[in-house]
């Protein structure tokens, strides 16, 4: 099988792509591209090409029909800045290889994450894990990013007084808070980073790592822009629908038949069918 260079991810391999206020995204290698999806899927030799069109719809075929194993064939390792509570909700995808800076070994630098001011939010009413999709009063919230940052300076200068004392490293660095910055290689599989990038662009996720995949995806584009457009356009625009959502589809286009035609959906369970329908919200 040829070796697959991708002249578009050639371009980009060791370049920053900035994320949040200090963190950043940098390819530094992969193996294969949309030619090595091809190639797997096919089982074939030298290029295994058959054309784009053709090979286009082989990559769409086996995202529709959820044929993962030969996107499993390409790589991407990638050097992440980024902060440690974001660091914390990433390394629950167990399926790539990592390995980050340890505090036990290097003074950790003086970076501290701080959101702006138009992200400062309550608490949702109705979403429990983030915030409300309304920014407070923009004085306000700027007095919370100041307090923020203070708070962060006091437990930093801390931090290097016990550096100073000889403190071991390993117990220094136990007050640091979760928005200091950490750095970590990440290396996956194309099938399950484009898992990864299902969970973390939804609306459902955190912004801050929202930002963070949607640099991910911006970087595999140039690695295998393909088979990418197939992830957006069966997966990540895509949406599935369960078996009492697909009666309702078929009762609403009169298509249903016997008890199946009068029965509809109530309640939470409208709500979410009809958020599909709006919005493709998964």
């Amino acid at each position: 099988m040829a070796h697959c260079i991708v002249p578009e991810a050639e371009a980009i391999l060791d370049k920053e792509f900035p994320v949040l206020d200090k963190g950043f995204i940098r390819l530094i290698d992969y193996l294969g591209g949309d030619e090595r999806v091809v190639q797997s899927a096919r089982v074939s030799y030298g290029t295994g090409t058959k054309g784009y069109r053709e090979d286009g719809g082989l990559i769409d075929y086996l995202l529709r029909n959820h044929h993962t194993s030969p996107f499993e064939q390409v790589v991407l390792t990638f050097h992440v800045k980024l902060p440690v509570f974001v660091a914390r909700q990433w390394v629950r995808h167990r399926t790539a290889r990592l390995n980050e800076i340890s505090g036990r070994y290097s003074v950790m630098q003086e970076e501290f994450y701080v959101p702006i001011p138009e992200d400062v939010a309550l608490q949702s009413t109705d979403h429990k894990q983030g915030r409300g999709a309304e920014a407070l009063d923009r004085e306000i919230a700027q007095g919370i990013c100041t307090a923020m940052a203070a708070a962060q300076k006091r437990t930093y200068t801390d931090y290097a007084g016990l550096i100073e004392q000889g403190i071991a490293r390993e117990l220094a660095r136990i007050n640091l808070p979760l928005s200091l910055y950490t750095e970590f290689y990440w290396q996956i599989d194309l099938h399950n980073l484009f898992h990864f990038l299902e969970l973390r662009l939804s609306v459902h996720a955190q912004k801050e790592i929202r930002c963070y995949a949607g640099v991910l995806l911006k970087i595999t584009k140039k690695v295998a822009p393909r088979s990418c457009m197939s992830f957006e356009q069966y997966v990540l625009d895509g949406v599935s629908f369960s078996r009492e959502e697909f009666a309702e589809i078929r009762r609403r286009l009169g298509v249903a038949e016997g008890s199946a035609a009068d029965a509809s959906l109530e309640g939470k369970d409208l709500a979410r069918f009809e958020a599909k329908l709006k919005a493709g919200d998964k």
